[in-house]
């Protein structure tokens, strides 16, 4: 509603003086302030902020009359009233200096257009010379305690009890009259008043009063401390007889403001809180409507210890009160009680460093014009402590004055305001518009929504976040921080418009201002005339004729209809009060304005699609309707009037609507809708009455005929029902004219924001399925829901409110020294945007009223929006709060049944498990008595496949079960994770094992990291090694000892047993997934669980070399390969066996020309070819060249296949390559050059002999032939993609490694590499090969062998290939070879060990954060087995040793 902006200014008097202002009294528009010290009285313009004039009493005049006390304005500011201390009343005539005189006039540069045009048109923008003239005092013997002004007289309260009425013209012996308060008679009402005096008021007198215009009487509060309301029972307060009502139960109240507006009366009492009433209009009596106050919950510290309220002031719209106490302090309340700032709480009252701060005490204070600032005079004491801190301000004086005479400091605080409260037709926008004295803030959209036009993508010059420097006042708009639309999706920062300065000059202050609905159009209006401005364009638009501009006022608002600005104004030339429309794309003149002449003064105006709703000061409301004219070739529009609606009856004083509305709200027939557009007729009239919100519909029961005041165009507008109140202190209204079939509740509801009890809506209740609706059921209900911010509007779709709140930023860049500079004293605020859902309010109201089915039927329509979960969690835990910490039992209770509900969405296992967790634990078992047993709902997620969800529920298990239930539910969802492949979820799951076998011995579970640096298991081991082959030996072995037995300080033996149980259980788990996917030939997932999980693939496959590692069947085995690893069965090529390539000259020639013409990278040269590289940094370029580009031909990689050492260097080049293969299985793409790189040095074809002949590059300008080309498509088609072929390699290496001979068969044949086949023959004359595997490979080949004869002929040419290795294969079984022939070149075959690489692996530097060395303390890898399991320490650190010299090598 109302924001405080920036910091304070501080306003010096330029005139020296030994006094100090106390008192500040503004005049009736607030364009003079009359400031009062003990013998001075000043008048200060408002804009610009200075002194105009000034009136001295001489020393003898202030001992007779004493010191003034305070000051009333005559209501056209022409005469001042000054209350003097000994009874005196002083009155003072303001005199204008003539035409041409004024104080400040602006200077502007030479060729500046601003010139005096018109007559009168540079007095607005000039400080006017004014001098005071003291008239004859009036001396009322007795102390004055309070003044009020009427239109025509003085009201004087004197401390002897009388109430003296003063006429300002006539001060003569006829002019005055005073009353006793004893002859008033008071009493609880009006009805009930007796005749007589009261005897009670003997002695009392009125401490301070206030007089209502719209319920013409004075609210008093009397020197007893009771509160009063005087009327006059005949029309004047100067007739005789007068009236008073009492408020029962009060006798502490210290002040009194009255809102004309609503109609209320604030009094502020000595216990700190104020009291709001209103006057009952049937009885007269005095009615608490709500209090103001300091809560507890929010103000801890302050809210007993504020002392008396000590001034309220109602800002000049009444929309906000702001209040003072004795301690100091300022409070910001909305009309009905929502409570918006407080500067004795949060950052106002504390230092930076904690320190609490004095608050500033106010000795008077208030709103200037508009209620863009607060004037505030602080008191005397506070300026005393102050008087240091005069030197700072010297500065900024020209003439520093001498140190005794005290600056008079006012102070005046800035604000920015809703665009509502002046110009409540904005509530049809789902936007959020404020205004300041000089510009806009607004909320846009967003842009992919509202941006139609392609210029609209230009950075905004005008749109800034926050200003983040408190040493700026709101940010600067013509600096170059530019930002685009799309920042401001966030719900921070506002787009601000500065209003023209041109504009601004002459016609100050902005008194309206409206948004188009798109958010991209605003218009304002100040004093005279309006401009507007539009995003699109970035421009404003101006009056081009001044006298234009300054002959009309705007009086009844300002809305858009389309691209048409809307303005009921007053016409100064034709003294005429006009509808005006202007089209926003035409120039401003009124020559291409539509103008509709109405009959009398116009004070609110709205627009509901095409029809403009219009309130009269004569109390009637008026309908026109607008339509575009097609007839002209220029866009032009018609107005005319449809309906005339009399509310006079109805309203006492028209002062008090304080908005209109139409609306296509309805009640009695809002469930049988024909057609949905007639959902969106201007159905209803919502009027805001002083609070009450009262409706109009349209009258459907009579016979339907036109109404006389309908014009003949056969528009059937049917009369209105009388008016039926909706509800009481109602602030603003939100309601909309579009609509959706499928959010009719939202878009059909009717949204109230009502101050302190929160908001509102009025929601429609729909049958399910179009039944006929229950007789007794009503069409709308009406639910309250409180929200935690002050809300500006409605998103009505997203279900969100928008709103704004202030916040602050402390400033201590003066600190030290006695005296604080304001900058210190208050800290910098600025206003920021919130928003908020209320959805989960509604749909737990319309639980608690049995309205399940309206609920669902809500829910689903919003289902589909992001943020439904969170609402979903929102309203379970609101619930579960407020059940759960109940100190009494609940009847019946809510939470069972928002379980049922819920359970009719799919997401509502996550919503329970989400709320559990952000629940404190003691509640849950309240939670799980209504929602159902977790082990149930985990079992659900389990079926429903919903695996991180059942994981959120193994959480609350592990809390509230007994470890075994946890582990044994752990256990399950390890499995469905593993055998799903969620390799995250596994790992976390390892870890949770390991925290409940951890947390049976009492020791926290160890910090959740997302990927086991330290674990272990031939891939780690392998992706970490090193490429450089001239790396030493020992320092890796050294490193990877170290590591493996640096024991973990701290736990107990016992507890390393526990552990080392814990680990054994986790990897009998890992081994029996491990041992399934071998069973079912699942190689590819395989590698991928070992990769993911740093399983030991190696060492497990050492142990399980002659048990599941075995393979029954070769031809199923190998057919099961090409399915998983996606690669095509080979294809005989027509005249396989005549073919030119027999000698592969022009195979290794093409693919040369291929890498030629692929990539220029610079590995890609004959070097490579010879010798591998030998610096780390160019293998750590071919790792990181492995991830992320597209799949490219292997036709290349057969280039380097001529190399008799290719098999060697291939793994050497290998591992590194390998890691993200399985590491990430969606990686589907290489890049482009690891073409050259060694994992491509494969043999791609089955070659009928085996000549390798090089190729000279020189000879590349050699001719292929057609069949030459058939040959090579053919044998690129024969190979599977690049990504399975680094795969099959890196799993042909552990197998190879762990002594698998039969799998490295099975590889070799589908990899159809014949050098693999050769070497594992080679290896069968090994004694430690057991002859099982002999005879079950012989036998395997010649399975294939058979199989490719009959059903893939494609394999036929590599069989042909190693047919003598076959052949000496079935020779040789019975012979016995040396075992040395079995050892590979580098002597560190495992073959021997009990088991394989299971030593801990050394990170890369790039897996290590920051290239830091990992935690010794930590168990060594991530499955760490007990020494004792496979074989003595010494065994193992033996073999750390030959792990760490082991070069990659393969034979």
């Amino acid at each position: 509603m109302y924001f405080l902006t920036g910091w304070p200014r501080r306003l010096l008097c330029p005139l020296r003086s030994e006094e100090e202002p106390f008192h500040v009294q503004p005049s009736s528009h607030r364009f003079y302030f009359a400031v009062l010290s003990e013998t001075q009285l000043s008048v200060w313009f408002s804009r610009p902020s200075v002194l105009i004039a000034s009136y001295i009493e001489s020393a003898k005049a202030a001992a007779q009359f004493g010191f003034y006390q305070q000051a009333e304005w005559k209501p056209d500011d022409s005469m001042i009233a000054v209350a003097a201390a000994k009874g005196y009343i002083l009155l003072f005539d303001v005199l204008g200096g003539g035409e041409d005189k004024y104080l400040y006039e602006p200077v502007y540069p030479k060729g500046s257009p601003r010139v005096k045009v018109t007559p009168g048109y540079k007095e607005e923008q000039c400080a006017p010379a004014l001098s005071l003239e003291m008239k004859k005092p009036v001396d009322l013997e007795a102390p004055i305690t309070s003044l009020q002004s009427l239109q025509e007289d003085l009201l004087v309260c004197t401390a002897d009890g009388y109430l003296h009425v003063l006429h300002w013209d006539g001060l003569g012996s006829n002019g005055r009259k005073a009353i006793c308060l004893t002859t008033i008679p008071f009493s609880l009402d009006l009805q009930s008043a007796r005749g007589g005096p009261s005897i009670d008021l003997e002695g009392v007198h009125i401490r301070c009063m206030e007089y209502c215009v719209t319920l013409d009487g004075f609210a008093v509060v009397l020197s007893d401390g009771r509160l009063g309301f005087v009327t006059p029972l005949s029309n004047t307060i100067t007739a005789d007889p007068l009236q008073g009502v009492w408020a029962a139960d009060v006798t502490d109240g210290t002040c009194v403001a009255v809102n004309n507006k609503y109609r209320l009366m604030a009094f502020g009492c000595a216990s700190g809180s104020v009291l709001v009433y209103v006057i009952d209009t049937t009885t007269g009596s005095m009615q608490l409507s709500h209090k103001l106050e300091l809560t507890p919950k929010h103000y801890p510290d302050i809210y007993n210890k504020t002392g008396p309220v000590k001034l309220i002031c109602w800002s000049p719209d009444y929309s906000v009160a702001m209040v003072t106490w004795e301690c100091g302090g300022l409070s910001l309340w909305s009309v009905f009680g929502a409570h918006l700032i407080c500067t004795l709480g949060e950052d106002f009252a504390y230092r930076s460093d904690g320190t609490k701060k004095e608050p500033l005490k106010i000795s008077s204070m208030s709103w200037g014009a508009e209620g863009y600032h607060l004037w505030v005079v602080p008191s005397k004491q506070e300026r005393k402590s102050q008087e240091e801190q005069e030197e700072v301000e010297e500065v900024e004086m020209v003439t520093p004055p001498p140190r005794s005479s005290l600056q008079a400091g006012i102070l005046q605080f800035h604000f920015i305001k809703s665009a509502l409260t002046v110009n409540p037709c904005t509530s049809n926008q789902e936007q959020v518009l404020l205004h300041g004295e000089d510009r806009l803030y607004l909320t846009c959209g967003d842009p992919a929504q509202v941006h139609s036009t392609s210029d609209t993508h230009n950075p905004h010059p005008h749109t800034h976040p926050r200003d983040s420097s408190p040493h700026h006042h709101p940010p600067n708009p013509n600096s170059s921080l530019s930002q685009g639309l799309s920042t401001l999706l966030g719900h921070k920062h506002w787009h601000v418009v500065q209003i023209h300065s041109t504009y601004l000059e002459s016609n100050w202050p902005i008194r309206f201002a409206a948004i188009d609905t798109v958010g991209q159009c605003m218009a304002v209006a100040g004093r005279r005339g309006f401009a507007h401005y539009s995003l699109y364009t970035r421009k404003w638009k101006l009056f081009g004729n001044i006298t234009q501009e300054q002959n009309m006022t705007v009086t009844g608002g300002l809305a858009w209809w389309n691209d048409y600005v809307v303005v009921a104004c007053y016409n100064f030339i034709d003294q005429q009060e006009e509808l005006r429309l202007y089209l926003r794309s035409s120039n401003l003149d009124n020559a291409f304005a539509l103008v509709t002449k109405l009959q009398s003064d116009t004070l609110l105006l709205n627009v509901f699609r095409d029809m403009v709703i219009i309130f009269r000061s004569d109390c009637s409301i008026c309908l026109y309707s607008i339509e575009r004219r097609h007839d002209s070739p220029n866009p032009s529009v018609s107005v005319e009037l449809l309906q005339e609606v009399s509310m006079s009856r109805y309203i006492p004083h028209p002062a008090l609507v304080v908005s209109v509305t139409l609306t296509s709200v309805r009640t009695e027939t809002g469930i049988t809708l024909k057609a949905p557009q007639q959902a969106c007729m201007a159905e209803s009239i919502m009027l805001n009455l002083a609070g009450q919100l009262i409706m109009l519909q349209r009258d459907r029961s009579g016979p339907q005929v036109r109404d006389k005041e309908t014009p003949a165009n056969n528009k059937k507008l049917l009369p209105f029902c009388p008016p039926v109140v909706l509800a009481q202190c109602v602030e603003n209204v939100w309601t909309t004219c579009r609509s959706n079939r499928k959010k009719r509740h939202l878009l059909e509801a009717l949204w109230l924001s009502c101050g302190e009890a929160g908001m509102k809506v009025w929601l429609p209740l729909f049958p399910r399925d179009n039944r006929k609706p229950h007789s007794f059921l009503s069409r709308r209900i009406m639910l309250p829901f409180h929200i935690n911010i002050y809300p500006l509007a409605v998103l009505f779709e997203d279900a969100l409110v928008l709103g704004a709140t202030n916040e602050a930023v402390l400033y201590d860049g003066l600190q030290g020294g006695a005296a604080e500079p304001l900058e210190a004293v208050f800290p910098y605020c600025t206003v920021e945007r919130t928003s908020q859902i209320y959805l989960h309010h509604i749909l737990r109201q319309l639980l608690v009223r049995n309205l399940g089915e309206q609920a669902l039927l809500l829910a689903q329509s919003c289902a589909s929006l992001p943020y439904f979960p969170h609402v979903m969690e929102l309203m379970v835990h609101v619930v579960l709060e407020e059940e759960a910490t109940s100190r009494e039992p609940i009847p019946d209770p809510l939470l069972p049944t928002v379980a049922k509900f819920i359970t009719e969405f799919p997401l509502f296992l996550q919503t329970i498990v989400h709320c559990a967790r952000k629940t404190e634990y003691a509640l849950w078992n309240y939670l799980f008595a209504a929602v159902g047993n977790p082990k149930d709902l985990f079992e659900e997620c389990l079926m429903a496949q919903d695996l991180d969800t059942a994981a959120s529920y193994l959480i609350i298990l592990q809390n509230m079960e007994v470890p075994a239930v946890s582990r044994q539910h752990a256990t399950l969802l390890f499995n469905t994770a593993l055998e799903q492949g969620k390799w995250d979820l596994c790992r976390h799951m390892i870890r949770f094992l390991k925290a409940i076998g951890s947390g049976e011995m009492d020791t926290p579970p160890p910090t959740p990291t997302t990927q086991e640096p330290s674990s272990t298991g031939g891939f780690e081991f392998f992706r970490n090694r090193s490429i450089s082959l001239s790396q030493s030996a020992d320092s890796i072995a050294s490193g990877i000892l170290q590591k493996t037995f640096s024991m973990p300080s701290g736990p107990s033996a016992k507890n390393r047993e526990v552990e080392c149980a814990e680990n054994m259980y986790i990897d009998l788990m890992l081994w029996r997934h491990a041992r399934h996917l071998l069973e079912q030939v699942r190689l590819r997932d395989l590698g991928c669980f070992s990769a993911q999980l740093g399983f030991e693939l190696i060492g497990w496959l050492c142990r399980e070399r002659n048990r599941v590692a075995r393979i029954e069947d070769f031809v199923m085995a190998l057919k099961m390969l090409h399915k998983d690893f996606l690669w095509p069965f080979p294809v005989l090529p027509a005249g396989s066996l005549s073919s030119p390539l027999r000698n592969g000259r022009c195979r290794t020639l093409l693919s040369t020309r291929l890498l030629k013409s692929q990539s220029a990278d610079s590995l890609l040269n004959s070097d490579m070819d010879t010798a591998p590289p030998q610096e780390p940094p160019r293998s750590h370029t071919w790792l990181d060249g492995l991830s992320s580009r597209p799949k490219e031909t292997d036709a290349a990689s057969s280039a380097h296949s001529h190399h008799h050492h290719a098999p060697q260097t291939q793994d050497a080049f290998l591992s590194p390559l390998t890691n993200k293969a399985f590491d990430d299985p969606a990686l589907l793409a290489v890049e482009e050059y690891s073409i050259g790189s060694a994992t491509d040095l494969t043999e791609t074809s089955s070659v009928v002999d085996g000549d390798w002949t090089m190729v000279d590059e020189n000879t590349s300008t050699l001719s292929l032939s057609q069949a030459e080309l058939e040959h090579i498509s053919m044998e690129l088609a024969n190979k599977g993609p690049h990504k399975s072929q680094v795969q099959l390699r890196y799993l042909l290496h552990v197998f190879m490694e762990a002594g698998c001979l039969e799998w490295c068969v099975v590889i070799g044949l589908i990899l159809r590499e014949a050098s693999i086949i050769k070497q594992v023959i080679g290896f069968l004359d090994s004694p430690e090969v057991p002859p099982e595997t002999v005879q079950s490979i012989r036998s395997g080949l010649s399975a294939v062998d058979v199989w490719a004869s009959t059903d893939c002929l494609g394999y036929k040419p590599f069989l042909n290939l190693i047919r003598p290795q076959l052949q000496q294969l079935m020779e040789a079984a019975a012979e016995q070879v040396q075992p040395e022939a079995f050892q590979p070149t580098s002597q560190t075959s495992k073959l021997g060990g009990p088991e394989g690489l299971g030593g801990p692996a050394l990170p890369r530097a790039e897996d290590t954060p920051m290239g830091l060395s990992l935690p010794s303390h930590e168990p060594p890898g991530g499955f760490p087995r007990p020494p004792s399991e496979d074989c003595p320490p010494e065994e193992t650190e033996e073999q750390g040793e030959e792990e760490g010299a082991y070069d990659c090598t393969l034979s």
